[in-house]
């Protein structure tokens, strides 16, 4: 505005009322993303309550154990999701300075993005090796021909090794594209149009 009418010098707003005029354009997007934040708390809450209730009514050990430490990992996420929340209230309701106040904001979220995509794809792992070694040691304490199967199942050790494998491969390609589109989905796009009116307001 100031260059396009340089004219106008005397009548121009204060750099208040255009940071106020600026924040506006920002508040959809600021406000989406802490809707999303909200979906995933509300999601993560819910979630956490189920597997703590198959952890308690299971009717393997196994399970129970596997549910409840799950449990357990989901429930360390919702203090995290609550900060990002207020430091998004904090952040999205301060009017001065904007840029500085958004660019904290993209920050901190592209920074969880990524640390939660790499926590998802370097569970996976543990996830299958943990499931495989509860179940393991629960078809041992209460399948008395237990030895039997397991000789029986050695002698055709190639077809596991392959079963495994085709398992761990379709299960971690799935979990890739599926955090990649959830992820993208919920965060992503809004965090590629906070970087754009970051870059509007640099220039």
């Amino acid at each position: 505005l100031i260059k396009e009418k340089p004219a106008m010098q005397g009548s121009l707003k204060s750099p208040g009322e255009f940071a106020a005029l600026l924040s506006k354009k920002t508040q959809s997007i600021t406000a989406k993303l802490k809707r999303s934040l909200w979906i995933e708390l509300i999601a993560c809450i819910v979630f956490t309550i189920m597997l703590l209730l198959a952890g308690i009514i299971g009717k393997y050990s196994s399970l129970r154990i596997y549910f409840s430490v799950f449990a357990i990992v989901c429930f360390l996420f919702i203090p995290v999701l609550f900060f990002l929340i207020k430091k998004t209230n904090q952040l999205g309701s301060s009017v001065l300075p904007v840029k500085s106040n958004l660019s904290a904001l993209s920050k901190i979220l592209d920074q969880y993005v990524k640390i939660y995509f790499r926590f998802t794809m370097a569970i996976i792992p543990v996830c299958i090796l943990f499931s495989f070694s509860l179940g393991y040691n629960d078809e041992r304490l209460h399948n008395p021909n237990f030895n039997q199967s397991l000789s029986a199942s050695l002698t055709k050790t190639s077809a596991v090794i392959i079963f495994l494998a085709a398992y761990f491969i379709v299960f971690s390609a799935g979990m890739y594209y599926l955090s990649k589109w959830y992820l993208k989905k919920l965060y992503g796009n809004y965090l590629v149009q906070l970087q754009s009116l970051i870059k509007e307001l640099e220039e």
